[in-house]
């Protein structure tokens, strides 16, 4: 046994033991319909021995068929015997399940709340619905082998006993020595079994990144690498299969060792055995003993210890075993004169005029180890007061950097810096604080018109309300509605209605930077002009996803991407040196 499967025993022992402890009255159960399955294995072989030395050898049929009678007996109370063993399984395996899913989705939403790097646990998919069903498959297994073959192995080997000890000296060894063959591959086929459940959680992983992160693939051209990552990934799963699958032809060498060799040691010694007094009845229950209970009580066990034991602790060291510790947040640069920036969530001491608003420190994002970048080594410096507009082709991962920005993807390599704070792995409320993102399909709730405004300001006062709804030209819209008290029914709302809903949303919070995911794409470009101008005139910085060309012209700088590299500069700037800049140009104005 290694150190980390000893380690892994002691850490879900505790556990374990207060598990079963809680359930004395099913086990009891348990044990007492395993003792009548004990009887039964003794009864088979005995009667049988009986039946021939007492009844037809002795001449007299009758009593030999009294014995099989009663033999016969013994085999169908099995029946019996396995209903009342699986009425009694319920009530540990399904407690167990339901423990494991609890503490599943405790650790992923305990992940979640932190705001761990990516926002998700993907991992929790295959615990969930793959690797708790293994756990209790494999629970269910190991306590019906276990059970079975010591309560039957204990009737066989006492019935052997009864009959001859001799039978025990030509028996035993053959068994002995297919179990020390089995035992040997416990340890490569736990570890076999840790690589392959390690990659059904990588490609799980890597399936759901991709699969969010398909329109930038195929823009950006990187299909192909996420694909060749995935192979790759499927190809570790599959050499681990492999693994597990050539471990497992040595199992059934040692299940042979110990299933046939026993049956072919009593045959040759039967010449032996005769001399020693063994009878021709003693003879015939022993190979009823091992053909009947022994033999097939083994071969199970080493089934389940084989495949299910070795699951079974892997799958509980997952689910149950720490949770690995956070890694700790960069400390913040101190600035030369700390001030007081308001939030609703939370509050943070930094000086504006200090440090930048927006930093991004040779930021790479990647869809996969082989993928692509969609962002490489990006370098990016928004000063306080600043508004910066983005553009580039549809998919090139304008949405992906405000994503970054907005502290909900984290980068493969590199720095994001809000307000001279780094963003990623920095919990939700912190986040809100920081920014407020607008994606392009806003969001209306179902509450009153001032509610849905004063949603990341609820301190808002009844005249801020009224200067926002005027400044982006919503008044006739709240008048439909019925005013700020009237109630929403978001379904009633056009998209660029709702959209205006979310800018003034975004207009009165109180975070110092407001991210525009292409959040003004449903306006007129009247609307869009006055609602821009109006964030622009906010205190705080502004970055928006340009939907037009007039977006990047009212901007202070424009940062174009082009699936290569990244320019920045004026619209006048970037006339003169991007060709992608002006070919969009071209594009927009026609």
């Amino acid at each position: 046994m290694t150190s980390a499967e000893a380690g892994t025993l002691r850490r879900l022992a505790p556990p374990a033991r207060r598990f079963l402890a809680h359930r004395k009255g099913v086990l009891v159960r348990l044990a007492l319909w395993s003792l009548a399955e004990s009887g039964q294995a003794f009864l088979v072989g005995h009667a049988v021995a009986r039946s021939v030395d007492e009844g037809f050898l002795a001449g007299d049929p009758r009593r030999g068929l009294l014995w099989l009678g009663i033999a016969l007996v013994a085999v169908l109370s099995g029946a019996r015997v396995v209903r009342g063993v699986f009425a009694q399984l319920a009530g540990v395996t399904e407690p167990l399940r339901d423990g494991l899913v609890r503490r599943a989705v405790d650790r992923s939403m305990a992940r979640a709340a932190r705001g761990g790097p990516g926002g998700t646990d993907r991992a929790a998919v295959s615990r969930l619905t793959n690797q708790v069903e293994i756990a209790r498959d494999s629970f269910a297994g190991l306590v019906l082998t276990l059970r079975s073959f010591v309560f039957t192995a204990a009737g066989a080997l006492l019935g052997l006993l009864s009959l001859h000890p001799d039978l025990l000296v030509v028996v035993l060894p053959p068994l002995a020595a297919g179990l020390a063959l089995f035992l040997v591959t416990l340890r490569p086929m736990a570890a076999a079994q840790r690589r392959a459940l390690a990659a059904d959680e990588a490609l799980g992983d890597h399936a759901a990144r991709a699969r969010a992160a398909l329109r930038d693939l195929a823009a950006c051209g990187t299909g192909p690498g996420a694909e060749r990552s995935g192979a790759d990934l499927v190809a570790d799963a599959a050499a681990a299969a492999r693994t597990l699958a050539g471990w497992a032809a040595v199992r059934t060498a040692a299940l042979g060792v110990a299933g046939h060799l026993p049956v072919l040691a009593l045959l040759v010694a039967v010449e032996w055995l005769r001399g020693h007094g063994v009878s021709v009845g003693a003879l015939l229950g022993a190979f009823t003993y091992l053909v009947q209970s022994l033999l097939p009580a083994l071969h199970t066990l080493m089934t389940a210890l084989g495949a299910a034991g070795s699951r079974l602790l892997v799958v509980l060291d997952r689910i149950l075993g720490p949770e690995p510790e956070p890694e700790p947040e960069p400390e913040p640069e101190p600035g030369p004169g700390p001030s007081t920036v308001s939030a609703p969530a939370a509050a943070f001491t930094v000086d504006t005029a200090a440090v930048p608003a927006l930093e991004l420190r040779a930021v790479t994002l990647s869809y996969g180890v082989r993928a692509e970048p969609v962002l490489d080594a990006l370098d990016l410096c928004v000063a306080p007061g600043e508004h910066l507009a983005v553009v580039g082709p549809s998919g090139i991962g304008k949405s992906t950097l405000t994503r970054l920005v907005a502290g909900t993807l984290a980068p493969s390599r590199g720095e994001v810096r809000v307000a001279g704070r780094p963003v990623t792995a920095r919990p939700a409320a912190e986040l809100a604080a920081l920014r407020v993102l607008v994606p392009q399909d806003a969001y209306v709730f179902s509450g009153t018109v001032g509610d849905n405004l004063a949603y990341l300001r609820t301190d808002a006062s009844r005249a801020e309300l009224d200067a926002a709804v005027g400044a982006f030209g919503l008044g006739p819209l709240v008048e439909r509605l019925g005013g700020l008290d009237a109630t929403v029914r978001p379904a009633e709302l056009s998209p660029g209605e709702r959209q205006l809903v979310a800018l003034v949303r975004a207009y009165l919070s109180p975070a110092p930077l407001l991210l525009l995911d292409e959040a003004t794409c449903h306006l007129d470009p009247a609307s869009e002009a006055r609602a821009e101008e109006a964030l622009a005139g906010r205190a705080g910085t502004l970055v928006v996803v340009a939907h037009r060309l007039s977006s990047a012209v009212r901007a202070d700088r424009t940062l174009v991407l082009d699936g290569v590299g990244a320019q920045c500069g004026t619209h006048a700037e970037l006339l003169g040196r991007s060709p992608l800049y002006r070919d969009l140009t071209g594009h927009w104005n026609s």
